[in-house]
């Protein structure tokens, strides 16, 4: 299945208006000389000031079309284009950074000569006081990176994706590692510089990192786009390929209650029913009138919550195919 949605509002993310098209890759195909397709005609454009979440199972194609965008890899058919230009340039890679989930670096330098030495290999890095504060490195700078902790070295990392200032920043997997502290100060970095104009694709594993994040989402699954909007409009669509309804009151009530499956499925909105030992859940289009119901028929209900569907719940649904 393929689709494309159109923008809505989406109240926790707030998508910058339309601008140039910073990167893209249009109808390309990727197949490895062993016979492994890759990419399947799979098209994808990054904007100016738009965080974009590449998402998909092990073996969708991702990591390809990172490469592509790269510039270390060409596509057996279509274009990959970066600032309107080849992606292997180098005016081109000036103007990207790249944090790779498995990043290294030398581990007897220091945290400030690591950046000072990324620094130089551009003509109009970032200050070196930005990159510390953005990557929250204050007080480790004189640390040899082979001192440091795990979440220490993933900001290190960080901190060199952004010493040349990019237009274009790739990042593989940011925050794994980090402390919930940690994480959330790497997000707020993020959607500083995409509020400056950068252009960012992100992926992740860590679906709430995208839901987040992300402006938009575009789920790949073996080598094609399955579906691609913003997080409210994946998660819809994820509902609405489960058998739901896309409305956007669409509602999973969890609660403990002594009343059948048979019976739950016969009250108004309710889509599918989940019942186990001690919990069931509820999936509702009609959330309000589901509840009046639930509560006239069971007085004894308790343990109730009511939310909105997961990213998670989406992109298994979109991805079981």
């Amino acid at each position: 299945m393929s689709a494309t949605l159109q923008r809505s509002e989406d109240l926790s993310s707030h998508p910058p208006a339309p601008s140039d098209t910073v990167a893209s890759l249009s109808r390309v195909t990727k197949r490895y000389a062993n016979g492994v397709l890759a990419l399947d005609d799979l098209s994808l454009t990054l904007q100016r000031g738009q965080i974009v979440a590449l998402l998909g199972p092990n073996g969708a194609g991702k990591s390809t079309a990172v490469k592509l965008l790269m510039g270390l890899s060409t596509p057996t058919s279509g274009s990959v284009r970066i600032f309107a230009a080849d992606p292997r340039l180098t005016t081109t890679r000036l103007r990207t950074g790249v944090m790779l989930q498995v990043g290294r670096a030398p581990e007897m330098l220091r945290v400030r000569e690591h950046i000072h030495i990324f620094r130089g290999y551009y003509p109009n890095p970032m200050p070196y006081a930005d990159i510390v504060r953005a990557a929250q490195l204050e007080g480790v700078e004189d640390r040899m990176f082979g001192q440091l902790s795990g979440g220490q070295k993933q900001r290190v990392l960080f901190a060199l994706a952004l010493a040349g200032d990019p237009d274009l920043l790739f990042l593989d997997e940011p925050t794994v590692g980090l402390d919930i502290e940690s994480r959330r100060g790497m997000w707020a970095q993020i959607r500083s510089l995409a509020a400056r104009g950068k252009a960012v694709l992100l992926t992740t594993h860590y679906l709430e990192e995208a839901d987040a994040l992300a402006h938009r989402i575009v789920v790949i699954n073996k080598g094609r786009v399955i579906c691609e909007g913003t997080p409210s409009e994946v998660k819809s669509l994820g509902a609405s390929t489960s058998g739901n309804s896309t409305s956007r009151s669409l509602k999973i009530i969890r609660c403990t209650t002594t009343l059948a499956a048979t019976t739950l499925l016969a009250i108004p909105g309710v889509t599918t029913v989940e019942a186990a030992t001690t919990l069931t859940t509820i999936t509702s289009t009609q959330p309000e009138a589901t509840l009046r119901e639930l509560l006239t028929l069971d007085p004894s209900l308790h343990s109730l919550e009511v939310s909105s569907p997961a990213l998670e719940d989406a992109f298994l649904a979109l991805t079981s195919n």
